[in-house]
């Protein structure tokens, strides 16, 4: 499947079936977000892999109204910005967590990206508060977000190209 086909048919997939993943998979949608670009090549994010069911369970309630594809996932990643290493962080996590969202749907597994940042817990502390409590990254370290991960239990209907906006595309000036 050639890139834009990638692109045209991922969706967020918010259900998963019980079964696991294969450690290679793992690998290569970590090491997709790795290879990300990122200003000055700083790379200033930091992955947690999560597998642990019980992890994954009390991270389900890092968002008000709850986020219940993280107690389905069989795996979540939650990336990290070093907010000391560049003012760019949140820039360079997005572009390494679009990676790993491309890379997941490249091998038929389906993900959904859970934003972390700015975000209030069920709890009413912040997402990055409630995380942090659960994985102990250090005070530096910014929840940007959190890509679930698991077989697809669903099926959404590819973007149709046709279909796109290109009234938001300008040429040479707005």
């Amino acid at each position: 499947m050639d890139l834009l086909e990638v692109m045209r048919t991922r969706r967020s997939i918010r259900s998963y079936k019980p079964d696991s993943l294969q450690e290679e998979d793992i690998t290569k949608i970590v090491e997709a977000g790795l290879l990300s670009a990122s200003g000055k090549a700083i790379r200033p994010w930091d992955f947690v892999v999560v597998k642990n069911k019980d992890t994954l369970e009390k991270m389900a309630g890092c968002r008000a109204g709850s986020v219940k594809m993280l107690k389905e996932a069989a795996c979540a990643i939650v990336v990290l910005g070093n907010e000391d290493a560049t003012d760019v962080w949140t820039e360079d996590c997005s572009v390494a967590m679009a990676n790993m969202h491309l890379m997941a749907h490249s091998l038929g597994l389906g993900s959904c990206w859970v934003q972390g940042r700015l975000r209030t817990a069920e709890d009413g502390r912040t997402a990055e508060e409630y995380v942090r409590n659960i994985l102990n990254y250090p005070e530096n370290y910014k929840l940007q977000a959190i890509l679930t991960i698991g077989v697809p239990n669903e099926e959404k209907e590819a973007y149709e190209l046709d279909k796109l906006p290109m009234e938001k595309v300008h040429q040479e000036s707005f």
